[in-house]
């Protein structure tokens, strides 16, 4: 499998304001060949049945979003985020999320995906354990029960830059190679990478003090294998003008701060010119080259812009995607079929 152009269907707009179907539209036009089904876009159009979004109408409303999938020649990578699972203390709501983890293995079946994306829990630690034993446990009887299903499932883990106990990938693959299960396996995000060895948007600078350092030891430590590395997000991020503390406006209280960043600040790859700013492209060339990565590249972008209820927003952000891939493809000398994958923007345009 070469590498392949796929997004998370929320980068082209939220749900409650964007229906899936012109997102659609608009990642075929822009020449996405796979999307993330973000599971609030799934419960969304589940909304649209008699009795709203019951598990029957969210197992409907996946067989339908696989249909028009379908009509556009486009893949689906996965559903995710299944959040919140690993290490949780009160053990009554383990039980219960594993009942939910049964929902979405028909969920996936009816996506017509094998694999289930699951973030490490960001919970507050009166809520989940960081014993390691308990954590590996829980993901074994996930990566279990999947590998049990018709046809069997997959688990892709991921460490995010605000997790409680697990916010590095080399943290997340300390887990994985725990779990040891084959089904069981790692994304890594560059935003995520990024976010927690080289960035730190409360200091002034947006940057860590060893964050140059502390990146050059992280992509020269090849200790990931390639074929448990199950695909890999990419975006970048907006440096802030003022350190995001109090009075910041995306500042929150009750939220890290890393968190608020992310919800608000991500870019699409290569956007400088919008105060990107993170080591994407090195991040990248230890995935692709130095690991030798092949497989799915999808922009899992955050931005306050996607809540923007204009109908060109998915048009907008395909665009500007679309636009990313072409300079990573040129940057990443990328080339073959991964050049000829994704429509041109010019051409793109041209069919408007």
């Amino acid at each position: 499998m070469t590498h392949q152009l796929g997004i998370s269907t929320m980068s082209l707009g939220r749900a409650w304001l964007h229906d899936m179907e012109p997102k659609l539209d608009q990642a075929a036009k822009y020449g996405y060949t796979g999307v993330e089904i973000f599971y609030e876009d799934l419960l969304y159009h589940s909304k649209n049945y008699p009795g709203g979004e019951t598990p029957e109408n969210q197992i409907r409303a996946a067989e339908d979003i696989y249909s028009m999938c379908k009509a556009r020649n486009i893949s689906i990578i996965n559903i995710q985020p299944f959040m919140h699972y690993e290490g949780l203390i009160d053990r009554q709501k383990h039980a219960e999320r594993i009942e939910d983890l049964k929902l979405w293995f028909k969920l996936a079946h009816a996506l017509h995906t094998d694999m289930i994306a699951i973030p490490a829990s960001f919970l507050s630690e009166s809520e989940t354990t960081g014993d390691m034993s308990v954590i590996v446990a829980d993901l074994q009887e996930a990566a279990d029960l999947g590998a049990a299903q018709n046809p069997p499932l997959r688990f892709a883990y991921e460490a995010l830059c605000w997790s409680t106990h697990c916010y590095t990938w080399e943290q997340s693959w300390e887990i994985v190679s725990a779990v040891d299960r084959p089904n069981f396996g790692l994304c890594l995000d560059t935003f995520n990478i990024a976010g927690r060895i080289y960035a730190d948007p409360t200091q002034p600078s947006g940057k860590r003090p060893t964050a140059d350092a502390d990146l050059a030891a992280a992509i020269a430590a090849k200790l990931v294998r390639p074929d448990k590395l199950f695909f890999v997000q990419v975006v970048d991020a907006e440096r802030q003008s003022s350190p995001l503390v109090k009075g910041h406006p995306f500042y929150d209280p009750e939220q890290n701060p890393r968190m608020s960043w992310s919800r608000n600040c991500r870019l699409f790859y290569g956007e400088q010119d919008r105060g990107g700013y993170l080591p994407v492209r090195e991040i990248l060339k230890a995935i692709l080259h130095d690991l030798g990565y092949s497989g799915w590249l999808s922009f899992e972008l955050f931005n306050r812009s996607m809540a923007d209820p204009s109908l060109e927003t998915p048009a907008e952000h395909a665009r500007r995607g679309a636009e990313s891939w072409e300079k990573m493809v040129a940057d990443l000398e990328l080339n073959g079929h991964v050049a000829d994958s994704a429509v041109s923007v010019s051409s793109s345009a041209a069919r408007a």
